[in-house]
């Protein structure tokens, strides 16, 4: 093991990071494991995959439970449409950045090369740290962290102020009351490699909507699913933007 990852582990450490999500362990092997990404194996430490899988499913769990309490009136596909921003990857790395979580991860020479932290490895060590504070709490304090950090991220939701997963909500629309899946198709690519530029259209049932625009294929299938939306009336148009 070497300087790096002892400094990481030492209890100052540990101690710091508890006092940033609010909860102290009973037992900090459990924070230990939580912290350890898998590109650290060959440091001869276990990583945190197996509680990424554990974290995942608590984390579902109990967002789920609170929404499904929370929201009486709402139907399935507005609980799942909320559910699947709140708890995306984007959502949880930018928690995980907001504790400071990145400070404590402990990674393989490969990672700690680059000068920013992928946003999967700490939306999957905020998933561990989940696993973390079940396993040595249970569900209590588990549920008290993930609403004390996640709650803000549903009212956002609720008030539009989130980026919107438009595709999911067309492809839940699509399937529920039309049987059938949107189909994303590239019509534009301009620019040289570095900075390309993508149009695409999104065909519903037949019927082709868009084209969205974007720096990536991702942004622009985003946009064309908003596009669609907003011609089958289910999202008001965007208003548009002021010279």
């Amino acid at each position: 093991m070497d300087q790096d990852t002892k400094a990481y582990l030492a209890e100052d450490r540990l101690h710091a990071l508890q006092s940033a999500i609010l909860y102290e362990f009973k037992d900090t092997a459990h924070l230990h494991m939580a912290l350890v990404h898998s590109s650290a194996k060959e440091e001869g430490l276990r990583c945190n995959e197996r509680m990424e899988f554990l974290g995942d499913a608590v984390l579902g769990m109990l967002i789920s439970d609170y929404l499904y309490s929370t929201f009486p009136d709402f139907e399935e596909g507005d609980l799942s449409s909320i559910k699947s921003v709140v708890v995306s990857c984007t959502s949880l790395a930018g928690k995980a950045k907001e504790i400071g979580l990145g400070d404590f991860i402990v990674l393989g020479k490969g990672i700690t090369q680059r000068r920013v932290i992928p946003d999967s490895v700490l939306c999957n060590t905020f998933e561990a740290l989940v696993a973390a504070i079940y396993l040595d709490g249970g569900v209590d304090p588990s549920r008290a962290f993930i609403l004390r950090l996640l709650i803000p991220a549903v009212d956002e939701v609720l008030q539009n102020k989130h980026e919107r997963n438009y595709k999911s909500i067309l492809q839940h629309y699509t399937q529920k009351e039309l049987s059938s899946v949107p189909v994303y198709r590239v019509v534009k690519e301009t620019g040289p490699d570095h900075e390309k530029s993508f149009g695409v259209v999104v065909a519903v049932n037949g019927t082709e909507h868009g084209p969205g625009a974007g720096r990536t294929k991702k942004d622009a299938e985003q946009q064309a699913a908003r596009l669609a939306l907003e011609t089958l009336g289910l999202l008001d148009p965007k208003p548009a933007e002021q010279p």
